[in-house]
């Protein structure tokens, strides 16, 4: 599988994600009409819109922001595939949005493929809206916009392992569980980021669950295409 594709062409990230404040009372009224306008339709009869907030905010880039985001590559050395991996966090979205432009107009330069979990459906959009909404340009590998779908350069794990059964959802903790690779989510998972963000203040912990994302995403591209998987030795973090 995946003959075309070498993993040294790939770029791999993820990103996560929480609400812009804290909670629904500390939107202004402006927004809390907003945020009831666009999903309160999906808000249940007996759920409060304090407690749809907390819960589905951090899903959305109109109402959220960006905390993190890992990125990788793969080299092969000697056979063995290694991974060097570099992860950005911080409080002020902007600032992580700039500290990560490089690597994006890097990938672009040389022609990368990016490579993640569901991106084309969450990552790469939540990027683009907030690179828009903080007033930064898109680089070219983002800059999709009346492509074909052949001449966008993303490789997502998710639509790999559908088949063409547009139907068919399956988690990154799944796939990783039954082609025998170790869960990244054996810590915590997405719905538990915004918690422990603004209840525990632990952004170093969220930036570990991250990285182990895509750790296990470069984990699935070497099952598929069965090649040996990464020793623990083999995975370079960057400063």
């Amino acid at each position: 599988m995946l003959r075309n594709i070498q993993p040294e062409s790939l770029f791999i990230f993820d990103i996560e994600t929480v609400s812009a404040v804290k909670d629904f009372d500390s939107l202004s009224p402006e927004f809390q009409k907003l945020f009831d306008d666009k999903l309160g339709k999906l808000r249940k009869e007996d759920e409060t819109p304090q407690a749809f907030y907390t819960s589905r905010a951090g899903i959305y880039a109109e109402f959220g922001k960006i905390i993190c985001i890992s990125g990788a590559y793969i080299t092969i050395k000697n056979d063995e595939p290694h991974l060097k991996i570099k992860t950005f966090y911080g409080h002020d979205e902007k600032l992580l949005l700039e500290e990560f432009m490089p690597t994006l107009l890097n990938v672009s330069k040389n022609n990368k493929i990016l490579c993640g979990h569901n991106i084309r459906e969450f990552d790469v959009p939540w990027l683009c809206r907030r690179m828009l909404i903080n007033g930064m340009s898109l680089p070219p590998v983002l800059d999709i916009y009346g492509k074909k779908p052949w001449e966008v350069n993303h490789l997502d794990t998710l639509d790999l392992w559908k088949f063409g059964d547009y139907k068919h959802y399956t988690s990154l903790h799944l796939l990783s569980s039954i082609l025998g690779i170790p869960t990244p989510k054996d810590d915590i998972d997405g719905s538990m980021v915004g918690r422990v963000y603004w209840e525990e203040g632990d952004l170093k912990r969220i930036a570990h669950y991250c990285s182990k994302d895509v750790i296990a995403v470069a984990q699935v591209i070497l099952r598929l295409k069965n090649m040996p998987l990464l020793k623990d030795a083999h995975i370079q973090t960057a400063d």
